[in-house]
């Protein structure tokens, strides 16, 4: 079976954006922390990166959003942190 690169990198994201949404649900990880942004925000990005290959748009405009919101829980986090730090 010949499975290309970006499929790879794609079932990486995926791996990455799920086992996030498991440490969510298993209490290991909350949804305020950037951590669980992040692995979000790098699985979706992979996904988006295997979806330059092989297009779909079902799939590109829900990782562009998954990524975007990410990329908001990452500032969300950021700003309450310094806000943590300033009191």
């Amino acid at each position: 079976m010949n499975i290309a690169f970006h499929n790879y990198i794609g079932t990486l994201g995926v791996g990455l954006t799920l086992i996030a949404y498991f440490f969510l649900q298993t209490g290991k990880w909350t949804s305020d922390q950037k951590r669980f942004s992040l692995a979000n925000a790098i699985g979706s990005s992979l996904i988006l990166f295997s979806l330059y290959f092989d297009f779909n748009f079902s799939g590109f405009l829900i990782e562009s959003i998954w990524v975007v919101l990410s990329l908001y829980g990452l500032f969300k986090s950021y700003k309450l942190n310094q806000t943590r730090l300033n009191s």
